[in-house]
């Protein structure tokens, strides 16, 4: 397998996690066959059957490891040639991030109660910052006198991200709080220790809870508001996507039809 390639191109464990899924379903259902015997017909059979329930973006999930694996496998020798060359991926609608209102913002900011739920949340909405990207942030990642923050992203790319005074104030307070030496921005309450990307969902879900929003609120809408709230205030898409590091500016354009209200002033601007 090529889990040793993947993790130096700078996979996420989560998406090795993933990656190893389907490979272990793929061998499940193939059992001890040759890979040199699998054709076209008999991976697109399997697609079919073990795909059967699945959404299109899950379908379309499964087809990308398949070629990933078996490309790879022809380019290092072990195959002769890609039995999935000729497979395309389903068409999958693009859509639209769901993001939240100000109001529905403001209600989660009044439902924080502690100097670290003020912190983690101004920080998440602030910057944009994936959930993952957060929790791996140290303390000698800020740069306090320029409010901002060097975080890694997907591929283990570098990128400069920034904070609003909000934020500054809060994050301080939090640090300041805090009597252990942990390097980490941000740790747990007992015997402290990084945070885990599942310990910070749960203290969002602890916000969103009180706040009783009238939906089902996650990390990545805060990141989906920000993009939103940039757009909405007339930042271009060139900047909006080097802030929150998308490597394809067509992933930064979705939120174009979000801005609703920017569209109707440049239509009466316009027309």
């Amino acid at each position: 397998m090529d889990f040793v390639f993947k993790r130096i191109e700078g996979f996420s464990s989560q998406k090795l996690k993933a990656y190893r899924l389907q490979s272990f379903l793929l061998i499940g259902y193939f059992k001890d066959i040759e890979m040199e015997l699998l054709d076209t017909n008999q991976l697109k059979e399997y697609l079919a059957i073990s795909g059967k329930h699945l959404k299109p973006a899950s379908l379309a999930h499964r087809i990308r490891f398949m070629k990933s694996f078996f490309r790879w496998s022809h380019e290092e020798g072990y195959l002769s040639k890609n039995p999935t060359s000729k497979i395309k991926e389903p068409k999958v609608g693009k859509r639209i991030p769901k993001y939240l209102t100000e109001r529905e913002i403001e209600h989660l900011r009044e439902s924080c109660h502690s100097a670290m739920e003020k912190a983690i949340f101004e920080f998440m909405f602030s910057t944009g910052c994936r959930i993952g990207e957060i929790v791996a942030l140290e303390k000698n990642h800020i740069n306090w006198s320029n409010q901002s923050a060097i975080v890694k992203g997907i591929g283990n790319k570098e990128r400069e991200v920034y904070f609003n005074p909000r934020c500054d104030i809060w994050l301080k307070r939090y640090i300041e709080s805090r009597t252990d030496n942990n390097p980490a921005i941000f740790v747990t309450v007992r015997q402290p220790h990084k945070m885990s990307v599942a310990q910070m969902r749960y203290i969002i879900k602890r916000i969103s809870n009180r706040a009783e929003i009238n939906k089902e609120i996650h990390p990545h809408q805060l990141r989906h508001s920000y993009a939103t709230h940039l757009l909405n205030n007339g930042a271009p898409i060139e900047v909006i996507q080097s802030l929150m590091g998308h490597e394809k500016s067509e992933t930064t354009r979705i939120y174009a039809q979000l801005s609703g209200r920017l569209r109707k002033e440049y239509y009466q601007k316009y027309f």
